[in-house]
Formats: C-alpha cells, structure tokens, sequence
C-alpha cells in the first residue's frame, strides 16, 4: 500500500503529464487546462513542483504531529501506570506496618483510653494526679499526635487495622459474590453527621468517671473485649453486652471504612480536637490541580477534602491514600516533600512510634 504523499506525488505527475501532451491528443479540455497551455512549459512546470512540495510538506507536517500525539499519549500512559504501581506500593506499605503493629502493640489504645480514664477518676475523687503507666501512656500518644498528625490512627492502632482489614474483605466479598463494581457505604451526609458522635461519647463516658458512675460500664466496654480478644484470652462473664457492640461495630466496618474511628473512638475525639503543628499537616498546591477533579475526597475514607492550601480538620487520620491517589502529586507533608523515596518517611515514624510504645510498655514481647 502507498503512502498518502506518495499518491498525492503520482496523480499531480498524471496532470502534469497530460498537459504536456499536445491538444489534438486531448479530448474536450477543461477551461482551467486551455488557460494553462498559454503559460510556457517551464512555468507549468515549476507550478506543478511547487503543488508537489506543498503535498509532500502537509504530509510530513500531519506525520510529525501524529507522532508527538502518540508519545504524548505514551508518556502520560507510562504516567499513569507509575502511579498505580506508586499506589501498590503504598498500600502494601501500610498494610505492612499496620500488621507490625497489630501483632506487637495490639494495646496500645487501650492503654491510652485508661489514661483518661484514671485522670478523670482522680479528678471525681478530689486527688492529686499521679503519673502512673496509663496517665504516661496517654500523653506519650497526645505528644506524638502534636508532632506527626494521627500516625497512631493511620498506622498503628490495632482497632482502626482491624476496620481496615473488615472493610478490605468486606470489597473482596461484594465483588466476587455480588459482583458489585462499586463496594457498599454510608451517604456523605451521614458520615459527617456521625463523625460528631464521638464526642458525646467522650463527653457521657467523662461525665460517668468525674461522677465515679464507671461501674455502670462494666462489661459493656466493646475495646475492653477486643484487648482481650488480642491477648489471646476470652472475656470473663458478663461481658455479653460488650461482646455484641463489639459484633455490630464489626458489621458496620463492613459497610463503611474506618467505622468506629469516625463515630464511636474516644480517642478519636481527644486526637481530633488537638493542635497539630504546622509542618505535620497535609498541605496542597491548589494552583496545578486538575478542575473539577475530586480524587484526593473519592479516596479518603474519612470524607475530606483539601478545599485550601492546608488541611485543617481534626478528622484526618493521616492514612495518606489522598496523596497515592492524586493524579499532579500535589498533596505532601514536608516529609514526603523532602524524601525521594516513599517509604523513609513511614518507616521513620513507624520506628520513632515503636521506640516509644516500648518506652511506655505498649510492646508485647518487651
């Protein structure tokens, strides 16, 4: 098969040769070919090699653009798939330190809760706080929080793993038996409405400790079931209430992510209502982003989105899924801004948070 500018070269080549042939040879000539025999042979010619330079140039010129549309196309595919294999990367990254943790720290909550637990106690009785384990153990969580955002909440508490895992099985599931394209939640609205449940949870379970009513709450702790659970032991008697919130928090982690850190965690709630410095926070370069594009809010399973340059909602687990998703890169923390690689920066904090946890008697093995 001919090229385009080839074919084009041959039929001005016909023209050209029939009107070099005489008029007696030809048969009822068009106008426009009675004009041309009153030109001379030379500029007829020349006329016709200038029309073949102009055909072979369009030629070359519509080559030339095909070509840069193919490797613009190339390199945004080759792009896009860095991205993805970034994103996999990611994800097994957390998954892996969130395994770590599970499996060495699984009471690291719980101990933080206790903490609150006994400050409020003490201040119902009208003592003198003490710094006992639990006391300590609080606010080494609370300093940690202040310096590198909830890491504690995206990456190692045991609970908020467990959501993780329940919701990754729960998209398993629909897909394969149901063969849902999209995996099963909660509308926007009730999310956000149910993020604010959290704390009037804190606010009942410290009005019960600061009135010393804290033996209403025996055995209806669901955390208290789980650690026992962690430990290897089952929970005693009349821990049957307990034993089934924590059955329905199960269930709903299966329909939305993060269930109980966005509506029932206490220590979401202390978390979410600390400052966090600056630099810890996520920030966007909301100037080279994509109108229109909501990726970072699509991924998120908390239901934020970085309207402004910073991010400012306590609600940020720091789970980081908006910044593997984001089609310009344009959402980091000055770590991430800083590193090359993905995974210094997360393993550094996970290092820095499992020295602690062993300081503070979270470590099992320890």
């Amino acid at each position: 098969m001919q090229k385009p500018h080839a074919v084009s070269r041959n039929r001005v080549q016909k023209t050209l040769c029939r009107a070099e042939q005489p008029s007696s040879v030809r048969r009822n000539p068009p106008r426009h070919a009675q004009k041309r025999e009153n030109l001379p042979r030379a500029d007829l010619r020349n006329r016709y090699q200038r029309r073949i330079q102009r055909v072979i140039q369009a030629e070359r010129m519509h080559s030339a653009a095909a070509q840069r549309h193919i490797e613009y196309h190339s390199r945004h595919g080759q792009a896009a798939q860095q991205r993805q294999r970034d994103k996999k990367r990611r994800t097994w990254l957390r998954a892996g330190v969130q395994l770590f943790f599970f499996v060495s720290m699984p009471g690291a909550f719980v101990a933080g809760f206790s903490g609150i637990k006994q400050i409020f106690l003490h201040i119902g009785a009208g003592e003198v706080l003490s710094a006992d384990s639990f006391t300590l153990s609080l606010l080494g969580l609370c300093g940690f929080t202040l310096l590198f955002d909830r890491f504690f909440c995206g990456y190692a508490c045991a609970f908020g793993s467990l959501g993780d895992a329940v919701w990754a099985l729960s998209g398993l599931v629909q897909k394969k038996l149901f063969h849902r394209k999209k995996q099963l939640r909660l509308p926007e609205r009730a999310v956000l409405w149910g993020q604010k449940v959290k704390y009037l949870l804190l606010a009942g379970l410290v009005a019960l400790y600061v009135t010393r009513q804290e033996k209403l709450l025996t055995g209806a702790s669901p955390w208290e079931v789980f650690s026992r659970l962690t430990a290897l032991r089952l929970p005693p008697e009349g821990f049957g209430v307990g034993i089934a919130l924590l059955v329905l928090i199960l269930l709903g982690m299966a329909v939305q992510p993060r269930f109980f850190c966005q509506f029932l965690c206490p220590m979401g709630a202390v978390f979410a209502l600390l400052p966090v410095l600056p630099f810890a926070r996520l920030h966007r370069q909301s100037e080279s982003c994509i109108p229109g594009c909501n990726a970072c809010k699509q991924q998120c399973p908390v239901c934020l989105k970085l309207e402004e340059s910073s991010l400012h909602s306590g609600e940020c687990i720091a789970c980081e899924a908006c910044v593997g998703t984001c089609p310009k890169q344009n959402i980091h923390r000055w770590d991430t801004a800083l590193c090359k690689h993905q995974w210094l920066p997360v393993l550094g904090k996970a290092l820095l948070f499992f020295l602690l946890g062993c300081w503070l008697g979270f470590c099992r093995f320890i």
